[in-house]
């Protein structure tokens, strides 16, 4: 790794410049052929055991599988420079272009679901045994059970023609809202500053309550003006969804969110059934916060906050990359120099500045295989924690390479296994450090309970919040007022007392960009299952060692070959649809919560500093 390492990445890999011909002809070469095939697809009849019908099928899905690679290069370039940029109203409309671009393809899913509603097992089974389509059996399956709950083909055209004008159009209403928010920021010493809304998140990660309690104060202001139009934006993205699944013959809003997360039914209900018989393990952690901050119970703007230590100082970049290659490099060498490859060919972008959105991601093209993550850095552990999060998401994509486009189309649910699974190998590496000071360890410790309580409390929050308003919304629109209440009122019901009575955060539902993600409903739940599903893993591997690698790697590369319990059974031999294994998975907080608790009163006031380590 580079002595000094680079903050913004290169996007030169894509296309010389955004405005270049190469740029300008390959999406309009993309939308020609992804119209070309669509004419040619809508003119085929229904797979019905005909060889020459198998035959032009079997073609149009291979030709769809290239242009599933073509477009994820261009929409990975496009949401980059939006991301990073997006104040630049040319990116805007590309995002819109990309959209109505979306809407061929979604129409071309329409088709490829028409060809396979017909087929009957053995005779689908048969289809999918082609020798081309090979490892793509799974998402022809998940097509074929799209189909029993699809509208006629013209309908489901003309939906996704109005999507990239509706349900689309809120979330990018939201993301330019947000993308240009400034707070007008007081700091303690009364020195006032606009600050990027991106960059509140981090300063409620600050070591000074009062810093955070201004970012969040502050931060709501801007929100709570914005809140009756994010509201409307809102509510006519769940709107669009109520109306569709009716008519498609939808059951239950959440049958979609299984079906997008490939998990059944029963394994939402054993996980949930877990994490909140157990609520209080997470709850105690806060608790250990709270009493070391000396107050009777946290506010929501405490919940990302370091333990009150001395040594809970800003890490810079640089060094927070180092933490995590030192990490990375105890237990697992592979993604120590896959993370060097990153900085290598600049594919991280992380300088904390103006314009940019808030929020972290990974992103990647099918086409090349090129990846990048995108994070604003500003020197919280947390900030450290996502950015060993994202290069696991990354390096997800990396074992990934041999796979095909089609079998590379994973959930999120399986998506988030591999970013968590990275911040366990942090965590756990930075506490084997025999130099580790009782100071840092605690602080170290105050973090992997602070994900306990984010992955247990407060992602489970946004679920129950979101499906009790997606039932209200059945009835009708919802006021911004009403939203605020609502999710108050689940904050209390999850947190219980580990939350401070008049601290909860009602805006909430506006400043988490997940609710507005219009083309994924129910964005929250993956993340407990994903943390809870890497927990499970790292346990088994601390038990087997580095023999537990090959087949960490062989779930990663099945993730999306098969359902989440499948592919669990098949490559670390465990039962999702079991409650067992996520209490266990939940049990192995137990152990840094009790450490916690008993370490803590012994350093409380220390002078040690994490930046003094080496």
């Amino acid at each position: 790794m580079s002595p000094s390492l680079p903050v913004r990445w290169d996007l030169s890999g894509f296309f010389p410049d955004f405005d270049s011909p190469e740029r300008q002809r390959f999406e309009k070469a993309l939308a020609d052929d992804a119209a070309s095939l669509l004419a040619r697809a809508q003119k085929l009849s229904p797979l019905d055991g005909d060889e020459a019908t198998a035959d032009a099928w079997e073609a149009a899905l291979l030709e769809y599988e290239k242009l599933l690679a073509r477009l994820s290069h261009l929409s990975t370039y496009v949401t980059c420079l939006a991301s990073a940029d997006a104040e630049d109203e040319r990116f805007v409309l590309a995002e819109g272009r990309l959209s109505v671009l979306r809407a061929a393809f979604d129409k071309l899913s329409v088709e490829l679901r028409r060809a396979l509603a017909p087929l009957s097992d053995e005779p689908f089974e048969a289809f999918a045994a082609r020798p081309a389509l090979e490892g793509a059996r799974f998402f022809l399956w998940r097509l074929r059970e799209e189909s029993k709950t699809t509208m006629a083909p013209a309908l489901e055209g003309l939906a996704a023609d109005l999507g990239s004008h509706g349900i689309m159009g809120w979330g990018r209403l939201y993301d330019g809202i947000s993308s240009k928010m400034k707070l007008d920021m007081v700091w303690p010493n009364g020195r006032r500053e606009r600050v990027p809304m991106a960059q509140r998140r981090s300063l409620m990660a600050d070591p000074d309550r009062a810093v955070r309690k201004a970012a969040f104060d502050a931060g709501n202001v801007v929100w709570a003006e914005a809140s009756d139009v994010l509201a409307q934006a809102l509510n006519h993205i769940a709107g669009t969804r109520h109306l569709l699944n009716e008519r498609r013959g939808v059951a239950n809003f959440l049958d979609v969110a299984l079906h997008q997360s490939a998990i059944s039914k029963k394994t939402l209900d054993a996980m949930f059934e877990a994490v909140f018989a157990r609520a209080e393990l997470p709850r105690r952690g806060l608790a250990v916060k709270a009493k070391a901050m000396n107050v009777s119970a946290i506010a929501w703007y405490d919940l990302e906050a370091p333990l009150p230590l001395p040594s809970a100082e800003r890490v810079p970049f640089e060094r927070g990359a180092k933490l995590i290659r030192e990490a990375f490099g105890r237990a697992y060498p592979r993604l120590t120099t896959y993370f060097d490859s990153l900085f290598e060919r600049r594919w991280i972008e992380s300088e904390a500045r103006g314009g940019k959105r808030p929020g972290a991601y990974c992103i990647g093209s099918d086409l090349t295989e090129d990846v990048r993550v995108f994070m604003t850095y500003q020197g919280s552990l947390g900030d450290v924690s996502t950015l060993a999060h994202e290069v696991g998401h990354a390096f997800h994509a990396e074992v990934m390479r041999e796979t095909r486009v089609f079998a590379r189309q994973y959930p999120m649910t399986l998506a988030e296994t591999a970013s968590t699974f990275a911040e366990s190998v942090l965590s756990d590496g930075l506490l084997a450090d025999p130099s580790l000071s009782p100071v840092q360890r605690a602080l170290l410790l105050g973090e992997a309970v602070g994900d306990g309580a984010a992955f247990l409390l407060d992602v489970p929050t946004r679920f129950a919040f979101e499906k009790k308003f997606y039932e209200e919304r059945r009835s009708g629109e919802l006021t911004a007022t009403r939203l605020s209440e609502l999710m108050a009122e689940t904050q209390r019901e999850v947190f219980g007392s580990a939350l401070q009575e008049g601290d909860e955060d009602p805006l909430f539902w506006a400043s988490k960009l997940h609710f507005f993600i219009p083309d994924v409903t129910f964005y929250n739940f993956p993340y407990t299952f994903g943390f809870l599903l890497s927990r499970g893993m790292y346990s088994l591997f601390k038990q087997e060692g580095p023999a537990f690698l090959p087949r960490y790697e062989a779930f990663l590369k099945m993730t999306g070959s098969a359902m989440a319990h499948e592919v669990a059974r098949a490559s670390i031999g465990r039962d999702l649809e079991s409650p067992e294994f996520w209490a266990d998975a939940i049990e192995t907080l137990r152990g840094p919560t009790e450490e916690l608790e008993r370490l803590l009163p012994t350093v409380l006031g220390a002078p040690e500093v994490v930046g003094s380590r080496e």
